[in-house]
């Protein structure tokens, strides 16, 4: 499943609720370009008063003063301009701010399920490609925008007040441009959208052969990645050519509509002048308006043309949080420490159920371990013991809620989920520990118990600044084996009742992960703890063992009471213990 598009007019209305909240900065910024915009107009009316005062025979002196009034006129509008494009400047970072707060928000608010099926071509594009996209029309766009705005209308006020005849005359061609942008606009959208998906595409093309190199590199799948990413290339390619020649068209059609009807005001005002209709200077003051005027227009067609890109990264963003949230919380808080699996089944497509009707009951300080040959259901059942997926039917509680109704919070607070994939955050060993605390102070004693309980003590006193090294990007590169056991010492911090660990020492040495989990044990007593396991000693500890097999519990007890069962699980510990 791809992540959802906002409509064009929701993302529209999305982006003007920015500007909205922030309306006493958008209403200085017009109110100091409109002032500004009048101090630049009054150049070409000033300069046609002394073409008409001239001719009239007004003295040199006169001409000085109109010429050093004009003069102060250029310096309040330079001035003004700066204030205003300063103050735009500024509104647009905190647009562009809280919009990428929000979607980092909606991000992190996104259902697990979404995540995986979008798969992190179209998430990164997301975050990356589409907001550097909208990055330039907000941070620059909006002042610019609203600056030709202003600019023009004054400008056009202006003309007008001079002569209508030849101000009408200078926007005649401007219903072609209105007709040639509309064509543009309808054409160049989808071409815009298509590239975006193939940015994404891309985008994920690269991700995955980076991340997984060494399989491209030991299969000599090189070529096939390459052939495959130069084919989307192409593609990519033959939209932007398609977009850059409808561009040139509408060029054309601003030279055309733009100059020509300057050529048009000059020789109608000439004749009229000879009719003694107008004045020299208002000719020419309409000409210097009209010339003037050419720069909003060309500058619109600019900014609309980012706009109609902008608008379809704003669609991708903005659709983020358009995904329907997979549960709806309504209880914040629960005491008792008792999960209950009742009749679970999920399906990751439908039709396709990995799940059927499973039902177990969790004790409180129970150590669970759940067994089974891979593509059983193992990791798909720790994933709604912890909370992670909605099961598809029946339900999975603690205290008599469902964790589906809980909040994200309370549900954390009570159990967590640790898998063999991990991540080590940029900061330091004791950033990455911390960040479980949910803003608990956690001292460095606390922390060093941690990493002791874990077995990583001596590894971290070994760095040079010990838990406060630098880690993740740009830091100390961790081995997956310790950044393991940092994952794991995260959870002893978070403190919670209980622990679903889905192969969570996989990474580790046979020998190295026994110690572990005979110190995770010895730490976790009390606690409610399920073992996702592939290495049978771990079952052997539990208090009791699931068998899994097609989605479904087929032996549930003890570990002696099932190998004397003589049934699934007592033939997997005969072939465990011969090895």
């Amino acid at each position: 499943m791809k992540l959802p598009l906002a409509s064009k007019r929701a993302s529209v209305r999305q982006l003007l609720a920015h500007l909205g909240a922030r309306r006493g900065q958008v209403a200085l910024v017009v109110v100091v370009q409109t002032v500004a915009s009048l101090a630049a107009v009054s150049l070409p009316w000033i300069l046609g008063v002394v073409i008409d005062g001239i001719e009239a025979g007004q003295q040199a002196r006169w001409v000085l003063t109109m010429l050093g009034i004009a003069f102060a006129m250029v310096m309040v509008a330079g001035v003004l301009n700066w204030v205003a494009s300063y103050r735009a400047r500024v509104l647009g970072e905190e647009v562009f701010s809280s919009m990428r707060v929000e979607l980092m928000d909606s991000l992190t608010r996104l259902p697990l399920s979404a995540v995986e099926n979008a798969g992190s071509g179209d998430l990164l594009a997301r975050t990356t490609h589409d907001m550097g996209s909208v990055q330039h029309l907000v941070r620059n766009g909006i002042s610019a925008m609203l600056t030709m705005v202003i600019t023009f209308t004054v400008t056009v006020g202006a003309a007008f007040a001079s002569s209508w005849i030849l101000a009408a005359l200078m926007l005649v061609g401007l219903p072609f441009i209105v007709v040639v942008a509309r064509w543009y606009y309808r054409h160049t959208t989808p071409v815009y959208r298509a590239c975006a998906a193939g940015q994404a595409s891309l985008a994920g093309m690269v991700t995955e052969t980076i991340d997984h190199g060494e399989t491209v590199d030991s299969l000599r799948l090189g070529r096939v990645r390459m052939a495959y990413m130069d084919a989307v290339v192409k593609q990519v390619w033959r939209m932007e050519r398609y977009g850059a020649w409808t561009r040139m068209l509408l060029f054309v059609a601003l030279v055309f509509g733009t100059l020509l009807p300057l050529l048009v005001v000059i020789s109608v005002g000439v004749y009229l002048v000879s009719l003694g209709w107008l004045s020299a200077g208002q000719v020419t003051t309409v000409t210097l308006l009209g010339y003037q005027a050419r720069g909003p227009v060309w500058e619109a067609t600019f900014w609309l043309d980012e706009l109609q890109f902008a608008i379809v990264a704003l669609q991708r963003i903005f659709g983020v949080g358009k995904v329907p949230a997979d549960r709806t919380p309504t209880v914040s808080r629960v005491k008792r420490a008792e999960i209950e699996a009742s009749n679970v089944s999920y399906a990751y497509r439908d039709g396709q159920p990995v799940l059927h009707d499973v039902s177990l009951t969790l004790r409180p300080g129970e150590r669970l371990a759940i067994v089974g040959p891979s593509g059983a259901g193992k990791s798909t059942f720790g994933r709604m013991l912890a909370g992670i997926h909605p099961p598809s039917s029946g339900s999975v509680s603690i205290d008599g809620v469902r964790l589906v109704d809980l909040t994200e919070d309370e549900l954390r607070s009570h159990v967590v989920l640790v898998t063999q994939e991990h991540h080590v955050f940029v900061g330091s060993i004791a950033d990455n520990l911390r960040l479980a605390a949910h803003g608990r102070d956690v001292s460095d004693e606390a922390i060093a118990q941690a990493l002791a309980a874990v077995g990583a003590s001596e590894w971290v006193a070994g760095l040079e600044k010990g838990i406060d090294t630098a880690v993740g990007a740009g830091g100390v590169e961790l081995s997956p084996a310790q950044a393991q056991q940092i994952a794991l010492a995260r959870i002893i911090v978070m403190d919670p009742h209980t622990v679903v660990l889905d192969e969570a020492t996989s990474l580790l040495d046979a020998s190295a992960a026994r110690s572990l989990e005979q110190s995770l044990a010895s730490l976790l007593e009390g606690r409610t703890v399920v073992a996702i396991a592939h290495r049978l000693h771990t079952a052997h500890d539990a208090d009791r063992v699931a068998v899994m097999e097609d989605g479904r519990i087929i032996e549930y007890g003890s570990h002696d009471e099932l190998v004397a069962l003589g049934g699934a699980y007592a033939h997997l510990w005969e072939q465990w213990t011969k090895r």
